[in-house]
């Protein structure tokens, strides 16, 4: 991925399949992902990226540092 910043959902989504998460899924109000015991909920699509500080958020529930981003 590039430096940490705005991302694409799908970007997002690719860059989740590849650290090991299963998905997205239906579910709820928002689709999710899975890895082992841990359930990660998306942002739903809307225009525009999804920033900074969500994909922090994001990432920070994920177990996935910023270093670990940067490489997938």
């Amino acid at each position: 991925m590039p430096a940490f910043g705005p991302v694409k959902r799908k970007d997002l989504i690719r860059a989740l399949k590849q650290a090991g998460f299963e998905g997205p899924h239906a579910g709820g109000k928002h689709e999710f992902m899975v890895k082992g015991d841990l359930r990660l909920t998306l942002p739903n699509p809307h225009q525009g990226e999804i920033s900074r500080d969500l994909l922090s958020r994001i990432l920070k529930q994920a177990n996935i540092s910023r270093d670990e981003w940067e490489k997938l």
